[in-house]
């Protein structure tokens, strides 16, 4: 364990049931080569195995021209608004009751509205075409996270993803964003590799920046949705006398995590649940949103959670976003 993290387990016994160890992956942008554990870089896949095509229907934005009467109306109740701001500078923007009903009408159900283009955008699902190849996010050594546990006979984990986004695909509910793949593999038995298909459409934040990778394992702590608040108390007030912030300093660590802790920022704790046994999944893997590295921008600039079941691996994966 860290030495902040075992010191306040020795101060507070209570703490060390909730201590899970993690291995921060530290992506730093690289030239990662096959044998390399590494973000965005070439996977080790044997090229008599089909490369994996998403074909869940994924989110497009379609674009609506309004009408010269509705454009007409918009700027109309945005000239009475600002009016009314005028002679009421102490309160905010507002619309009549009347005015709110009139936009919704304009807006038609959809997402969002282009006031330079005029135009209303909507997201709908796409199940045109043969299917999106994935493409590569992670390959992790097991020689790089040595306490990590792994399948019998294989030492890599490979993770893809599907670079376009997917409203509630199939097994994921309450989820929007990447469907994820991942699969288990022995190095020493992949000989000649595939050069993988490239998708014709993708998001740019679903393309990660090649990077090799810098673990370090740690240990982890919840925060206070998933321990006692009396517990998560004398964390913070222990934290804090060391100058040390307990949230995200010693629990819920951030960045590209394996093991470890999710952190419940802006829902508060969504528990995940196994579809096949039900049980409570524990985190698996974390990708974490940043303007350096990897380039990856998940959610609202967020990270994507992945959880697997705790009794038996071989159940489905679900996925999560915060």
């Amino acid at each position: 364990m860290s030495a902040s993290v075992a010191s306040l387990t020795a101060a507070i016994p209570a703490f060390a049931p909730y201590v899970r160890s993690a291995t921060l992956l530290r992506p730093t942008e690289g030239d990662p080569g096959l044998h390399d554990s590494s973000v965005g870089g070439p996977l080790l896949w044997p090229e008599d195995e089909p490369w994996p095509l998403c074909r869940a229907p994924h989110l497009v934005v379609v674009r609506e021209k309004l009408t010269e009467e509705e454009r007409e109306t918009w700027q109309r109740i945005d000239r009475d608004m600002k009016e009314r701001r005028r002679r009421n500078p102490g309160r905010a923007y507002e619309v009549t009751e009347e005015e709110a009903r009139v936009q919704r009408e304009i807006m038609d159900g959809a997402s969002g509205l282009d006031l330079i283009a005029w135009e209303r955008t909507r997201y709908v699902e796409d199940t045109s075409g043969p299917g999106v190849p994935m493409v590569p996010v992670l390959q992790l050594h097991a020689r790089d996270v040595p306490d990590s546990p792994w399948p019998g006979g294989a030492d890599v984990l490979q993770m893809l993803w599907c670079p376009n986004d997917h409203r509630e695909p199939p097994g994921q509910p309450r989820y929007w964003g990447p469907t994820v793949e991942l699969r288990y593999r022995s190095a020493s038995a992949v000989g000649a590799v595939l050069d993988p298909p490239r998708p014709d459409h993708a998001h740019d934040g679903y393309l990660p920046r090649p990077c090799l990778l810098d673990p370090l394992e740690v240990a982890d702590l919840p925060a206070v949705d998933e321990i006692p608040e009396k517990l998560y108390d004398a964390g913070c007030h222990w934290a804090e006398a060391r100058g040390v912030e307990y949230d995200r300093g010693l629990a819920c660590r951030p960045g590209w995590k394996l093991g470890g802790w999710p952190s419940w920022h802006l829902t508060d704790l969504t528990p995940v649940d196994c579809g096949s046994c039900g049980v409570r999944m524990r985190l698996f893997l974390t990708v974490d949103s940043s303007n350096d590295g990897p380039e990856v921008t998940v959610g609202r600039f967020g990270e994507l959670r992945v959880f697997v079941c705790p009794t038996d691996p071989a159940h489905a994966i679900r996925l999560n976003i915060q």
